[in-house]
């Protein structure tokens, strides 16, 4: 049986990777910073990125690593660093001292365009880090993750149910996977040779991704809600950005780091998995309405 050492276990996508590998007959050692209950399959290591004590735990034994772990909002740049560019450094230290080769790391389709954003940046450094190494890497880059536990998308879903969803300049477009779909190939990898120092951008399979307009429009069904997209120029998104950031503080999630990344063009995925390694297997239309339906069951929406 294979044994995986993972990051980001409690977070959106690592709780997803714990219930897919569990089903799958997976043994997981994943690193926490707080006690969790007890599941049969997992043995929790108290630690963090942060903690080499703790990382040597997580992956005393393991045959891979699964790293999941990343910071996706930071008050400035450092903050960024510290989570993902020494995150991975001290993640692969772990590795190699402990003797294991292969590593699967989570980036983002962010890393593509370092220059528009600190998040994107710090992605491209922690995937310059892992493909340094002489490890046997696989770098998976999602695009949008959407799926139940989100709290990312849910403003979308909420917004939705108000009709008006503003949105980018008009004339880009974006992919998107459903973590369930993610997920399948997080954990057919660390136990498998394919792919090895390749960097892939797996997606829904839609082709040429998907209109901002159309994706709002595609959220305004699954919640029931007639939606009018509304596309903002930039300087009107760096106006609200402003504003959520005086409103909000720490807790805002519209930057002006995700102005930039929003009004970008082009983050359709270019480089999907050869289909014999996995291709997706779930309409999104029908993913974003198994989404919908978790948000309503848990409270979160209307």
């Amino acid at each position: 049986m294979t044994v995986i050492a993972l990051t980001g276990g409690t977070g959106f996508v690592g709780s997803h990777v714990i219930d897919q590998a569990l089903t799958a007959g997976l043994d997981l050692r994943a690193l926490t910073r707080r006690p969790q209950p007890e599941r049969a399959g997992v043995t929790w290591i108290a630690g963090a990125l942060d903690d080499p004590a703790g990382l040597a735990k997580l992956v005393k034994g393991a045959d891979a690593v699964l790293h999941v772990a990343g910071v996706i909002n930071a008050p400035d740049r450092a903050g960024f660093a510290a989570g993902n560019i020494e995150g991975t450094r001290a993640m692969i230290a772990a590795a190699q001292q402990a003797g294991i080769r292969r590593v699967v790391q989570v980036s983002s389709l962010a890393a593509r365009e370092p220059g528009l954003s600190d998040y994107g940046w710090s992605k491209a450094e922690a995937d310059k880090v892992l493909m340094a190494s002489d490890l046997d890497w696989t770098i998976v880059r999602p695009p949008a993750i959407f799926g139940p536990r989100d709290n990312e998308m849910l403003e979308l879903f909420k917004l939705a149910k108000k009709h008006v969803i503003p949105l980018p300049p008009v004339g880009g477009r974006l992919s998107v996977i459903a973590v369930e779909e993610l997920v399948r190939l997080l954990i057919a990898l660390p136990a498998s040779n394919a792919l090895t120092r390749q960097i892939v951008e797996p997606d829904d399979g839609r082709p040429d991704g998907w209109d901002h307009r159309d994706l709002a429009r595609a959220i305004g069904v699954v919640t029931n809600s007639k939606v009018f997209p509304f596309p903002l120029p930039r300087i009107v998104l760096n106006a609200v950005a402003a504003a959520d950031g005086l409103f909000r503080g720490k807790g805002a999630k519209l930057t002006p780091d995700r102005v930039r990344y929003f009004c970008h063009k082009d983050w359709v995925s270019h480089a999907a998995p050869p289909p014999e390694v996995w291709m997706p297997q779930t309409d999104t239309r029908d993913a974003l309405a198994a989404t919908a339906s978790w948000y309503r069951a848990n409270g979160l929406l209307r």
